[in-house]
């Protein structure tokens, strides 16, 4: 799954490196180095034929919800079922786009351990990862604040998948993050061939992907700064010596 990410890129670099055409978003952005379930984030979409950059509320809110509420359990879409399950289907077939992210976050169980161990993991490039995610729009049927129609909610998930043998030791599943010859083919509404998409989320290669243990800190949603996706160490199961994983930098000890 993914539960929490880094969005730090400026605006200005997502818009250039994701090659968008306009930039639409409603603010611009603090950098966010602790991203949880209902922040706004930026994505990268086509819409009326053209490629831009938005903000949407992390959480899809599919348009028959009765509420906002449903967001916050649909943070994530799975690979395997995201063309046949209700609440993605539709986005899936005809509004897809991608969430940039600096880096994410899972949490290692350690045998012996009553915590898990939080790992950042990025691209060992420094450039950002281009995850696969769906997009939709929602209105509350209810009358806004001012009594007139409620405003239009653009919200996003992310799709998740099998992780490769970098992410493997740390957890079974991350982010299907998208290779720049993909993304054409992904952010096209017009394009409706399911296996063809679904054909498109496989894991990035794991020589793509470095990571390595950071601070606790990162637990708390409250937490934010450059300095969680700092190395801490990370104690073997005798909590006497570091550990090094698969894909681990050798300076994160």
């Amino acid at each position: 799954m993914c539960g929490r990410f880094v969005s730090a890129s400026p605006p200005e670099e997502l818009a250039a490196y994701f090659d968008v055409a306009e930039v639409v978003a409603d603010r611009v952005l603090d950098a966010n180095y602790n991203v949880a379930p209902t922040d706004d984030v930026y994505v990268v979409l086509v819409d009326d034929g053209v490629r831009r950059l938005a903000t949407h509320r992390w959480g899809l809110v599919p348009p028959w919800a009765d509420d906002l509420r449903i967001g916050a359990r649909m943070i994530n879409a799975r690979a395997e079922t995201v063309a046949e399950r209700n609440g993605f289907k539709q986005a899936f077939a005809a509004r897809r786009c991608l969430v940039p992210a600096d880096g994410f976050y899972e949490w290692q169980v350690r045998p012996a351990q009553k915590r898990k161990q939080p790992m950042f993991i990025h691209r060992v490039d420094g450039e950002p990862f281009a995850f696969a995610g769906l997009w939709e729009r929602w209105k509350d049927r209810r009358p806004g604040p001012d009594g007139g129609p409620a405003p239009w909610v653009r919200s996003c998930s992310i799709i998740t998948g099998a992780a490769n043998d970098a992410v493997a030791p740390v957890h079974d599943r991350m982010p299907v993050a998208l290779a720049p010859a993909a993304w054409a083919t992904w952010l096209d509404p017009e394009v409706d061939d399911l296996d063809l998409l679904s054909a498109l989320l496989v894991p990035a290669p794991p020589e793509q992907v470095t990571l390595h243990p950071v601070s606790s800190r990162v637990n708390d949603v409250r937490q934010d700064g450059p300095d969680l996706v700092e190395p801490a160490p990370l104690l073997d199961n005798d909590a006497a010596a570091p550990m090094m994983l698969p894909g681990m930098e050798p300076n994160s000890r």
